[in-house]
């Protein structure tokens, strides 16, 4: 049987009794611990189309046409066959083929280029599909990185990237929803005190030290659903979502610039600087633009350094 071995590498030779007396390597890999010959094709695989057959009879009379197999033991895989029968009542050939399932029965037994004849254009199937894997992978991990990129450049548009915190754009755009959104929230402008010393006297590094300690201890001191942005320099803007209560924000205050107000070690140096506040709150009825709401707040941080900074002021309307 070496030739349909080589030809029909997935067949299986049959006695006139339906027994199995050779199986091609292909299709004893398939069936994997090889059973002992002869053995009743039927015992192995169940004929599922055109219709079942019980008895080798029924299976003989089906010769020339296209069958549909499946093997009785797990994965119960389908295979697609013919069967032909041998002269002088030798017995019969089933020669077995895998369909459009090809992909899945080449993972599932672990099969090769080598599991099939030459010619057989399963082989070319098998290049294309793995082409089209390959161009598939390629095009989603491209995309992905385009994704990446995006999300980046967006995330990059919106912050700051000396302090990492939120810029002047996402500011805008929080104000403006919130707004929008009728729901009440404070907005507290904050200047460094004494931050044009630091620089004068130790240079922009230690400023830019100085600012990103300042940033870390604005976010340690706001809830995740707040904003916090630094709008240039030594300014900074803080908007607290549903938060209006005066003495909440005057503690929160004086605790940011408690805390402001620690040295902040720089190499060999220490740079001291302090906050002033201003403060608006915002209730449901607010019918003011982002652009009002921040002169409001500069207002109001005008009256803490006017007052001697260090401090925080809250805007009243009619307040110079």
């Amino acid at each position: 049987m070496s030739v349909f071995d080589i030809l029909c590498p997935c067949h299986a030779q049959l006695s006139q009794t339906g027994h199995i007396l050779h199986l091609g390597p292909t299709l004893a890999k398939l069936l994997g611990d090889t059973p002992a010959l002869p053995v009743r094709l039927l015992e192995l695989f169940e004929l599922r189309r055109p219709h079942p057959a019980a008895s080798m009879k029924v299976l003989f009379a089906l010769a020339g046409q296209k069958l549909t197999f499946r093997l009785r033991a797990a994965p119960h895989t389908d295979l697609k066959a013919v069967l032909a029968l041998l002269p002088s009542g030798q017995g019969a050939v089933v020669n077995f083929s895998f369909g459009i399932a090809i992909q899945n029965v080449v993972q599932r037994h672990s099969l090769t280029h080598s599991d099939f004849a030459g010619t057989d254009l399963a082989i070319e199937m098998l290049y294309l599909l793995e082409a089209k894997n390959a161009a598939m992978e390629a095009s989603r991990t491209l995309n992905q990185r385009l994704q990446g990129a995006k999300n980046a450049a967006e995330e990059q548009a919106f912050t700051d990237t000396l302090t990492g915190l939120k810029n002047r754009r996402t500011l805008n755009l929080v104000l403006a929803r919130l707004s929008e959104a009728k729901v009440p929230f404070t907005v507290m402008q904050l200047d460094l005190d004494y931050f044009k010393a630091v620089n004068d006297t130790y240079g922009h590094a230690a400023g830019d030290h100085v600012l990103q300690v300042a940033a870390r201890i604005l976010v340690e001191e706001t809830r995740a659903e707040d904003t916090v942005v630094r709008l240039g320099g030594d300014e900074f803007a803080l908007v607290f979502y549903n938060v209006i209560n005066a003495t909440r924000l005057a503690k929160l205050s004086q605790r940011i610039i408690e805390r402001l107000e620690q040295p902040v070690p720089f190499q060999n140096n220490i740079c001291r600087i302090s906050g002033s506040i201003g403060i608006v709150v915002f209730d449901r009825r607010s019918e003011a633009s982002p652009e009002v709401m921040l002169e409001q707040s500069d207002q109001a941080l005008y009256a803490s350094k006017k007052a001697g900074r260090a401090q925080h002021s809250f805007f009243h309307c009619g307040a110079a």
